[in-house]
């Protein structure tokens, strides 16, 4: 039985940005432990331990303690989605949980004792960025436990009120209760796609939607954006800071001020700006000349079939297992698809020589079904495989990020399985909520 099932009862996902619960099937060698400090009805905090592909989840009405002698009361509550490890922000009045949600701590946690958690007791060691040592969580009525500090170099060591920031983003839980449609919005009603009469509302309200399931690919990681403050014929691209948001996040690269979006207000304040369309380097801000993802992007003459178009990008994932390169699957919201590979590199130039190979490998595999060339005349029944992306300064489409094309897609994660069902233009801005009550297909990216 699905043991995330009073989660999802309890929420109305049309109306809350918390994650859906599904039961996550990955077996971690580590387990993950968080606490959210949670001011609801009652001032309050969260502390979750994963365990069996969910978070067991107690609700510490005044939050743990240093102290050996402090018993905390930890009322157990319904299991929560390892995937709300993520989740921070404002829960909407009138809904389950209604308040603000801050990441207070994160790290990993290790029991010492047999893991019981309907009888207990249970002893474990904490590794967190703010909590760590050996707890107890014993049961004495009901869903009533209490969460004890064990005797250890840690005692005393910490007081949770030291801190009122988020371990995530740094921001107050004041800054984080700030509602998102407070951002001033300018010319909501404005239309930006004609034919389909969507507005720049509906653009908003569609990233206030998918903002937490973005951030992850965006969290630290130079940007350039497609601004269109008139028509999409009139768009351009931004590259360079020009805000003082303390949203925003800025880097210095050869004199020039290049930007990055430090949480999901940042990407609303984007839009707001008329930001719609959000492209990522292939490096994180922290170690710029060290590139993690490795990126193809097969763009096809135009009159290919689709079924030649999913056989070439098949033929490329077959070349990548081969490789023992793990991929992930995307639309682009055009006329292809685009294929990710998480990939730690020593720098740009090794990346653009694994890219280059691999293209050639391809081409050199399936001759006159791909090129390089990256002249339109030059594809006629070809596939043209972009690997030019996985050099310094370029950068490629972020998932989940909207096009400015005709019906106004989505350049959307998806299961390899579902390669020969979905289109790469069919996922839209108008269908894309049936979309994300599904689980998420890119959900181990960051940990392959």
């Amino acid at each position: 039985m699905n043991n995330l099932k009073k989660y999802n009862e309890k929420r109305n996902f049309n109306k809350t940005n918390e994650p859906t619960g599904i039961v996550s099937k990955k077996k971690n060698t580590k387990l993950k432990y968080i606490i959210q400090h949670h001011i609801a009805r009652k001032d309050h905090y969260d502390l979750r331990l994963e365990y069996k592909g969910v978070f067991i989840s107690f609700a510490v009405p005044k939050g743990p303690s240093f102290s050996p002698k402090d018993k905390r009361l930890a009322i157990k509550v319904e299991d929560h989605p390892l995937s709300y490890g993520n989740f921070e922000g404002t829960i909407p009045k009138g809904e389950y949980g209604a308040g603000t949600v801050m990441l207070f701590d994160k790290g990993f946690w290790e029991p010492t004792s047999k893991v019981d958690f309907e009888k207990g007791p249970i002893k474990f060691t904490i590794n967190g960025k703010r909590l760590k040592g050996a707890w107890s969580l014993i049961k004495y009525k009901e869903n009533n436990w209490l969460l004890i500090k064990e005797k250890d170099k840690y005692i005393n060591s910490n007081n949770i009120k030291n801190y009122t920031t988020s371990i995530k983003t740094d921001r107050t839980m004041e800054e984080i209760a700030q509602n998102t449609q407070k951002i001033n919005l300018t010319s909501p009603d404005k239309i930006i796609f004609e034919k389909e009469k969507i507005t720049k509302k509906d653009i908003f309200n569609y990233y206030n939607l998918v903002k937490d399931k973005m951030m992850p690919y965006l969290e630290n990681r130079l940007i350039s954006t497609i601004r269109c403050p008139n028509k999409i014929s009139e768009s351009f691209f931004m590259k360079h800071l020009n805000t003082n948001s303390k949203n925003i996040g800025k880097k210095k690269i050869k004199n020039e001020n290049y930007y990055y979006i430090k949480n999901e207000n940042g990407i609303l304040e984007e839009v707001q700006m008329n930001s719609y369309e959000f492209h990522i380097w292939g490096s994180s801000t922290n170690n710029i000349k060290k590139p993690n993802i490795l990126v193809f992007d097969l763009d096809p003459d135009e009159k290919l079939p689709i079924k030649k178009v999913r056989e070439g990008v098949k033929n490329l994932k077959k070349i990548l297992d081969n490789l023992k390169l793990k991929s992930y699957l995307k639309t682009s919201g055009g006329k292809g698809y685009h294929i990710y590979i998480p990939l730690k590199t020593t720098s740009w130039k090794k990346l653009d020589k694994i890219a280059k190979n691999i293209a050639n490998l391809l081409i050199e595999t399936y001759p006159n079904k791909y090129t390089t060339n990256m002249r339109k005349d030059m594809r006629k029944n070809k596939i043209f495989i972009d690997y030019f992306r996985n050099r310094e300064g370029a950068t490629s489409c972020c998932p989940y990020s909207l096009r400015l094309k005709k019906n106004a897609p989505i350049s959307c994660p998806i299961y390899w399985k579902e390669l020969d069902t979905i289109k790469p233009n069919s996922i839209t801005i108008k269908n894309i909520k049936e979309r994300l009550k599904k689980r998420d297909p890119w959900k181990d990216f960051f940990n392959t």
